[in-house]
């Protein structure tokens, strides 16, 4: 068995010992930077959802395998420029950081365009940090009335909580914010905290290294 389905399964283990429910959170396997050799075991042992995080590497990997596999949803969960936006509707399915209404006012042109709906998450930045994109709390809900208005398919929230903070803080408030808007997923929970997200009905989370090893 290869030693990224076993950490995956590991991770499964992890989480359903975690998880008080029989709704367990979809494993993103976050592939950015990895070669899609290193990402094959994994497509066939039969996982179906992947991450990256710019829209040119995807393509350039995923194109000829999602003509051919068409069960696989590939997940955006890096910034995405509003220039890249037509590029970004042809390969991906999911995109977790939609985060302001010129962007979502792009992806709503686009959808129109390619005559493609993609599953959409709004990032919000709990801690107004300068340097993390994300919307502000103070202006989630001008931008979820944005996004209805567009007709988007807003699936729920994002979060990233700060580095060497208490992530359970972050994702509580996150877990409230989504229930204020009733949304149904919650995008939250990365190889370092997955487990703290699992407390807080997370029902995505981005796993990279825990499953493919440190990035070089």
């Amino acid at each position: 068995m290869h030693f990224t389905i076993k950490n995956l399964e590991t991770i499964k283990e992890e989480v359903k010992l975690n998880v008080k429910s029989d709704h367990l959170p979809e494993i993103i396997a976050v592939s950015k930077t990895f070669a899609i050799e290193k990402i094959k075991p994994l497509i066939e042992y039969g996982h179906k959802h992947f991450g990256e995080n710019k829209v040119q590497e995807a393509k350039n990997k995923w194109m000829d395998i999602k003509k051919k596999r068409s069960d696989i949803s590939l997940h955006l969960i890096g910034k995405l420029q509003s220039n890249k936006v037509n590029q970004a509707i042809e390969i991906f399915d999911y995109i977790h950081s939609v985060d302001n209404k010129k962007l979502a006012k792009k992806i709503a042109e686009a959808e129109v365009k390619k005559n493609k709906k993609l599953k959409l998450f709004l990032q919000v930045n709990l801690a107004s940090e300068e340097q993390k994109s994300g919307v502000s709390v103070e202006g989630l809900s001008d931008l979820v009335n944005f996004c209805c208005e567009s007709k988007l398919d807003v699936q729920g929230l994002m979060c990233i909580p700060p580095l060497n903070e208490n992530s359970e803080h972050y994702f509580q408030k996150l877990y409230q914010l989504n229930n204020q808007y009733n949304y149904k997923q919650l995008s939250m929970g990365m190889s370092s905290d997955y487990l703290n997200a699992t407390k807080y009905s997370s029902t995505f989370l981005r796993i990279g290294s825990k499953i493919f090893g440190e990035r070089i």
